[in-house]
């Protein structure tokens, strides 16, 4: 009765390690997909930016300072 306990902690063990690690990749690959497709566009001269190198005024997204003050 021991062993077969054992042996089942051990199996599951093993199963959330493997698991866990793909799950893991997983929702690396997921976060890493949702930063690419973050691009807005400039209401001053319409180019597209991603919002990481954007400027955030007044809830819009500017391509630079340029297009900020105008």
């Amino acid at each position: 009765m021991f062993k077969i306990l054992a042996l089942a902690g051990v199996l599951f063990l093993v199963y959330i390690v493997f698991f866990k690690k793909n799950r893991e990749n997983t929702i690396n690959k997921t976060k890493k997909d949702d930063e690419v497709d973050t691009m807005t566009e400039c209401p001053t001269c319409k180019v597209f930016v991603a919002r990481d190198d954007s400027i955030l005024s007044n809830g819009r997204y500017f391509c630079s300072k340029e297009c900020l003050n105008k």
